[in-house]
């Protein structure tokens, strides 16, 4: 008896749909009504799979998707004039990445998996000529470009004003309030990040880094086990924050 020939399943094959996903309320699709979402569905058709470590896309790749982090975690970086990276942001499940390509047609930055990840694949030239027809699809994705502004001027006047305590105390409210708005605790979270990757971000050398998160920890605000934290006083870190915009 014959055996049939069984083909490897390819995961890029597999339909989307953002009326099915989880992810909907944080991601592109946010308030857009059932017939709605419809319409996007057959605009987001393939998923793309990206190995920690590997890249999503390079600094000089020809722009032509957006992408929703499904799954994963992602940093963006440039490469400074002394050849190091500098890390230019963070993004998780139900962030775009992307949008630095818009302008010149090519991406200004490379977008590098910190864990096993997964992207939703969304052509530009399809959401232009999509968003065009729909308004509220349209409305969304500049609110979501806007958010994108917001957060940079807050990078900068991190970067502009703020002590290296207070620093560190933003960054992780930020990103433990963006993990509770997708159901994670508010308090514990892994660090999916090195610290030397958080020292870029912030602008702070690793011995700084390192030397905060012990300081929090010696001082009752955070419990550190490697890449595990937990805020114990997150009021404590808001205090810290709030003292550098008095």
């Amino acid at each position: 008896m014959q055996q049939a020939v069984v083909s490897p399943i390819k995961l890029e094959a597999f339909k989307v749909a953002c009326s099915s996903c989880n992810l909907r309320e944080l991601c592109l699709p946010v308030g857009l009504s059932a017939p709605d979402l419809e319409q996007l569905d057959t605009l987001v058709s393939t998923r793309r799979t990206v190995p920690r470590g590997e890249t999503l896309f390079r600094s000089g790749d020809t722009f032509q998707s957006l992408y929703a982090v499904r799954t994963g975690f992602f940093k963006t970086c440039v490469s400074a004039e002394d050849g190091r990276d500098q890390v230019t942001g963070f993004q998780m499940a139900g962030e775009l990445l992307g949008l630095d390509g818009i302008s010149n047609d090519r991406h200004s930055c490379d977008a590098v998996a910190l864990e096993d990840s997964q992207v939703c694949v969304i052509p530009y030239s399809q959401l232009e000529e999509l968003s065009r027809d729909f308004t509220e699809l349209q409305h969304q994705f500049h609110k979501i470009m806007s958010r994108e502004i917001v957060r940079d001027h807050g990078v900068m006047l991190l970067l502009g004003s703020m002590r290296a305590e207070e620093r560190l105390a933003a960054f992780l409210l930020n990103l433990t309030q963006r993990l509770q708005a997708r159901g994670f605790s508010a308090s514990s979270l892994i660090l999916r990040m090195t610290r030397e990757e958080i020292g870029s971000y912030l602008g702070l050398k690793l011995e700084t880094v390192s030397r905060t998160f012990s300081k929090f920890q010696d001082e009752g605000l955070l419990e550190v086990k490697q890449r595990a934290i937990t805020i114990v006083d997150p009021a404590g870190l808001k205090r810290l924050v709030n003292s550098a915009s008095n």
